[in-house]
């Protein structure tokens, strides 16, 4: 080989090794060529999630729902919250169903480097690759209990308690993006914190909790008192909770101020999540 055809193979490697990781070191390309290894932890984390379980699948309905049953007792028809002319029902499953898909998205996010350490030890890929699959295995459980919801939403127009509008249907889509943007953003954050500050999963846990109730999953934003209601509005979340329940119902609190903000947090969010994530994935594998 001449030293001119040398200099040609010299200059188009495939890999470049770096001393330092980039805060932005993510190639889409890349990202690409590892698609089946998506595909494969995405159908590994399912088969793991529902192994040695008496229901298996099931549990996917089967958890929103006996969580609905609970919301329509203790809201409903204990403390009297009033869902007007809608059924407690689907009031409570559609807030409940969208509500599952930011809190388990955030949740199995934040657990990327700590449930697999043992992987990132042994071998090289884009660590990013672990969260995207969560984010897809959430998606696929999401799409399954939307049908649930979709099921439920046509049983009572049928009954004649609702008027069907299939044109406020497609608002879901934005709301759906904008809503797993967060809670992947936020999850890929608490995953560098929690691998090195291991007690903080507790900590996410009791927030989890504590954000539920300052979303209007139970309750619309006009039910809360004027003097009250900057605390729900500070919160990016409430807004989508409110537009993803009038793409159903046709009533709720909009503001398309609100709606941008939570838009611009998730655009945000997920930016940093990343930054960070690819910045600290190096550094955190030795204290793994």
């Amino acid at each position: 080989m001449s030293k001119k055809e040398i200099d040609h193979e010299l200059l188009n490697w495939e890999w470049e090794i770096k001393p330092e990781t980039s805060w932005w070191n993510i190639s889409l390309s890349e990202l690409y060529s590892y698609k089946d290894l998506i595909l494969q932890l995405t159908r590994k984390e399912f088969l793991g999630l529902y192994q040695q379980t008496l229901l298996g699948p099931f549990w996917v309905l089967l958890q929103p729902l006996l969580t609905v049953l609970v919301y329509v007792f203790v809201f409903n028809n204990v403390i009297g919250i009033s869902t007007g002319s809608v059924p407690p029902f689907l009031f409570n499953l559609i807030g409940i169903t969208l509500w599952s898909l930011f809190s388990e998205t955030f949740l199995q996010t934040s657990k990327a480097f700590s449930q697999n350490a043992d992987i990132f030890n042994k071998v090289y890929f884009p660590r990013i690759i672990v969260a995207i699959s969560t984010l897809w295995l959430q998606l696929i459980l999401f799409s399954i209990q939307l049908l649930l919801l979709f099921a439920t939403y046509l049983y009572f127009s049928i009954i004649g308690d609702l008027h069907f509008d299939i044109s406020r249907i497609f608002l879901i889509f934005p709301i759906i993006i904008i809503t797993t943007g967060i809670g992947f953003g936020g999850g890929l954050i608490f995953s560098v914190l929690t691998a090195k500050y291991r007690d903080l999963t507790a900590l996410i846990q009791l927030i989890i909790r504590l954000l539920m109730f300052v979303c209007p999953i139970f309750y619309t934003l006009s039910m809360v008192p004027e003097n009250m209601q900057w605390l729900v509005i500070i919160n990016p979340l409430s807004s989508l909770f409110e537009y993803f329940r009038f793409a159903f119902l046709g009533t709720g609190t909009l503001d398309t101020f609100l709606l941008m903000y939570s838009a611009v947090f998730m655009v945000i969010i997920v930016c940093f999540g990343i930054m960070l994530f690819n910045k600290m994935s190096d550094k955190l594998i030795d204290i793994l």
